[in-house]
């Protein structure tokens, strides 16, 4: 089922979004050679606990997942494209780091990611960047009143599909609300004017993901939760929590 929330409910989502958006910017910052993950992961934790928010992912058990997730924070670096477990790894000059975070606020989540090259980087890693985050501005502009679910997939994958990036398969998208992983799945990839009505009041996780080496498939890491590219090619990851409004996209997890 597919909540529609009331312009009352989006603003305290966009609270729990804020949280997010602080805690990542934090994160961000402190993305520099030689700090640990773990140390990442503890940033967030502060931040998100000094905003009167909570973890999200922490002690999260999904379906797939063998064990609760035992972070705050999702860490991937290089060929991992999501769901990398923070450790003592220290990041080195030229590392691509995806993070991943999510919070909640009174009761409702945000939930947004972003990836960073560590330093100036290399051309291809810096393209693959670019095109994530130009896929997750047109899945974003795409997420209005009158399209579909299929219109939103299309956006994102035409532009990884033009790159010739792989999309890893299964993962993607998700609703947003109470809880941090609603109805409906949100594709990376779709088709024009197919799926689910687009209604104001929807609120959605968009989160495009990117594979440099083309393939779509992705190995599974023995601890159950990171994803790695098959070629051991580098990866990109990038979301935001929007909102469906008669104005527009509404972003939820901007500062």
């Amino acid at each position: 089922m597919v909540e529609i929330k009331t312009a009352t409910e989006l603003e305290a989502m966009r609270e729990a979004g804020r949280v997010v958006a602080r805690a990542l910017q934090a994160v961000r910052e402190a993305i520099v050679p030689g700090v640990r993950l773990l140390e990442l992961d503890e940033i967030a934790a502060t931040v998100i606990r000094e905003h009167g928010a909570k973890p999200a992912f922490l002690h999260y058990q999904p379906r797939f997942a063998p064990t609760p997730f035992p972070a705050v924070i999702c860490a991937s670096v290089n060929d991992v494209i999501v769901h990398g477990i923070p450790d003592r790894y220290r990041v080195r000059q030229g590392d691509v780091v995806s993070i991943d975070c999510g919070a909640y606020l009174d009761g409702w989540a945000g939930d947004s990611a972003f990836t960073v090259i560590v330093g100036p980087g290399d051309p291809a890693d810096q393209a693959l960047v670019a095109a994530a985050e130009k896929a997750l501005e047109a899945g974003i502009a795409a997420a209005v009143p009158g399209n579909r679910l299929g219109d939103i997939g299309a956006a994102i994958g035409a532009v990884g599909r033009a790159a010739g990036y792989g999309i890893p398969q299964d993962f993607g998208g998700h609703g947003i609300g109470r809880h941090m992983h609603e109805d409906p799945h949100v594709a990376n990839e779709g088709r024009p004017g197919r799926g689910l009505a687009l209604r104001p009041g929807m609120t959605l996780a968009i989160e495009p993901m990117f594979m440099s080496g083309g393939k779509n498939r992705y190995l599974t890491a023995a601890d159950g939760w990171a994803l790695h590219t098959v070629d051991g090619s580098r990866a990109v990851h990038v979301e935001h929590s929007i909102a469906v409004t008669d104005d527009g996209p509404r972003v939820l997890t901007a500062l």
